[in-house]
């Protein structure tokens, strides 16, 4: 049998693409290598948004070639050119087979094909269902567009995955209906900007199941919402229709978490950065968010230092924080992206004062996370659980309030007072009591396993 390896680099996104190649791989009759060894052709999927992942992408292309031989790059660094507007990846590796960017899975076949012709007799009913999954079993990321229609001046994105392409609504439910069947308990809805998901279609009628449904975010959380699964939002922009998801987040259908991009919060640095949106009418929404949902979580980046940031319009930021009291946020200090519009604007920040924010910024909002997180204290919350620890004799699970690997854990422990342990069933929910919180993550006791 015609064994591929594979090699995937870069964000959720990406993370997808390789699932779809890996699962018509498997769908044609390949077999998927461990090792560079045991492959006839590797195909890395690469990452190109900054400067240490286009190296790092390089670096295992690079890898791949020297331990292999025969190897198809696909994802973001392959629609990047060099100054000499070659394609960069032929440029620096020239033996590599072929060459595609992103979201190509045709494209990735129509190469495995041509240099490892695909079995004779391909034993499709091989790939299960769902498809082929780099996540753990009970939970799974559901790419519902590709693409975006921003310009924002320090983002590539759109040079290389395009405009806004959004899947239509019956295609997205079919796929999460297969994912929660074969056992997935959380759906992590992702895109470029989910807010806009279906414009692009100008909200045209689908079928999910016989029924016509339109295809736009209030009505695929809906759909979403009864398949019993927890449903997590995330590249949320915050334009008004947002505003429909909230009651469906009181409701449980969807968990109370919003992951939004607000990148700043001066209006003169939104300006530059091209960003839909201003800080003042962001708060006004956390507000009306919270009036709605009192339990929502709202997890956002930040970039300190973009070019022309005055110490004065830092200063608003951190004003920002303090007022919007953000559960979960990350940070970067700004650094430049080749081809980024924001390369050409006056007055760059001297990286010595971009670092210096970065970290006054974190100080701040670790005093406010650890804040936010003790309010827990005390709580019967319920968890999945994603990992254990036998040495530590502990179970490691999320709350509602944390994505995978990006937000906080809750280390998990036996009941002091019952001589039984925690049972060590990943993949499941249960029922905790917090007793203690630092400015991540939570401390429990396990209460009862739950089915929901």
């Amino acid at each position: 049998m015609p064994t591929v390896g594979f090699v995937s680099l870069g964000c959720p996104k990406a993370l997808v693409d390789s699932e779809r190649i890996l699962t018509q791989l498997r769908a044609e009759g390949y077999d998927i290598a461990p090792d560079y060894e045991g492959a006839d052709l590797v195909v890395v999927n690469t990452c190109g948004f900054i400067d240490d992942a286009v190296q790092e992408s390089l670096d295992a292309i690079g890898e791949a070639l020297t331990e292999n031989g025969k190897v198809i790059v696909t994802g973001c660094l392959g629609a990047k050119t060099s100054a000499s507007g070659a394609n960069l990846v032929q440029e620096l590796h020239p033996k590599v087979l072929s060459v595609t960017g992103p979201h190509a899975t045709e494209e990735v076949m129509q190469a495995v094909h041509q240099h490892l012709p695909k079995p004779h007799d391909p034993f499709t009913d091989l790939v299960p269902k769902q498809g082929i999954r780099l996540t753990p079993r009970h939970y799974a990321y559901l790419k519902i567009s590709e693409g975006c229609n921003h310009r924002c001046s320090f983002c590539i994105i759109p040079s290389m995955r395009g405009d806004l392409v959004s899947r239509p609504i019956g295609e997205v439910m079919r796929e999460a209906e297969n994912l929660v069947e074969a056992g997935v308990k959380e759906l992590l809805v992702i895109s470029q900007d989910t807010s806009a998901y279906g414009v692009d279609l100008k909200y045209r009628t689908d079928f999910v199941n016989g029924r016509p449904v339109r295809t736009r975010m209030t009505e695929l959380c809906q759909e979403l919402g009864r398949l019993g699964a927890w449903v997590r939002l995330h590249y949320v922009y915050p334009y008004p229709h947002v505003d429909e998801i909230l009651p469906l987040m009181a409701q449980g259908l969807v968990l109370p978490y919003l992951d939004v991009p607000f990148q700043h919060a001066h209006p003169d640095v939104l300006k530059r950065m091209k960003r839909p949106a201003s800080g003042e009418r962001n708060l006004e929404r956390i507000a009306a968010w919270r009036a709605v949902c009192p339990d929502i979580t709202i997890r956002s980046t930040f970039i300190v230092g973009f070019p022309g940031e005055t110490e004065a319009e830092f200063e608003t930021l951190l004003t920002f924080l303090q007022e919007a009291q953000l559960d979960r946020v990350g940070c970067f200090a700004y650094s430049p992206v080749e081809g980024a519009a924001a390369n050409g604007l006056p007055n760059p920040v001297p990286e010595q004062i971009r670092l210096e924010r970065q970290e006054r910024f974190m100080q701040t909002q670790a005093a406010i996370s650890e804040a936010r997180l003790a309010r827990w204290i005390g709580r019967r919350i319920q968890v999945l659980v994603d990992d254990a620890d036998p040495e530590q004799g502990m179970l490691i699970g999320r709350t509602m309030a944390d994505a995978p690997e990006i937000d906080g854990i809750v280390r998990i422990f036996p009941d002091p007072n019952s001589r039984h342990p925690v049972p060590a069933r990943i993949g499941e929910f249960a029922t905790v009591e917090v007793v203690d919180s630092d400015e991540h993550d939570l401390e429990a006791i396990f209460i009862r396993e739950t089915n929901t």
